[in-house]
């Protein structure tokens, strides 16, 4: 459902709720995520606005704006938009004015899945009251 590069970019976004200011090899120990891969993933972010880089020895990342106001759409929208269907896939004439019913339905399904990745904010995954929290706790970086 989600691309490698979505999955990535919502790992680092959550790790970095909470925290000041984590390291590319920090984030990519914590998510799991190649370290290489990973910068290419925050450097898209960063372009984005969704997390703000610090260069230096002391620097690393921080997310942009607080956790409650980032969506789980913001985040995926930054990386790899979710993709509606606007016209015939197939490109087929008789649907060039209406999709058919399964490719309606089909994008009826990608706008509750935005709809529920934009009524859904970091800070509520971290807050969930499930047993499990998402991913794990960063070593060594300092918390806000």
């Amino acid at each position: 459902m989600l691309s490698q590069t979505a999955e990535y970019a919502l790992r680092a976004v959550i790790l970095l709720a909470g925290h000041d200011l984590v390291t590319t090899e920090q984030l990519a120990e914590a998510s799991h995520v190649p370290a290489g891969y990973l910068s290419k993933v925050l450097q898209i972010l960063s372009r984005k606005g969704i997390v703000v880089a610090r260069r230096g020895k002391s620097g690393g990342f921080r997310l942009a704006r607080p956790a409650d106001k980032l969506t789980i759409l913001d985040v995926v929208n930054a990386v790899e938009p979710v993709q509606r269907i606007r016209s015939c896939p197939l490109q087929l004439p008789a649907h060039e004015d209406h999709l058919c019913s399964l490719h309606q339905r089909l994008d009826e399904a990608m706008v509750m899945i935005e709809e529920a990745f934009g009524d859904t904010t970091i800070g509520s995954l971290l807050n969930h009251p499930s047993a499990a929290k998402p991913l794990c706790n960063i070593r060594g970086a300092a918390h806000a």
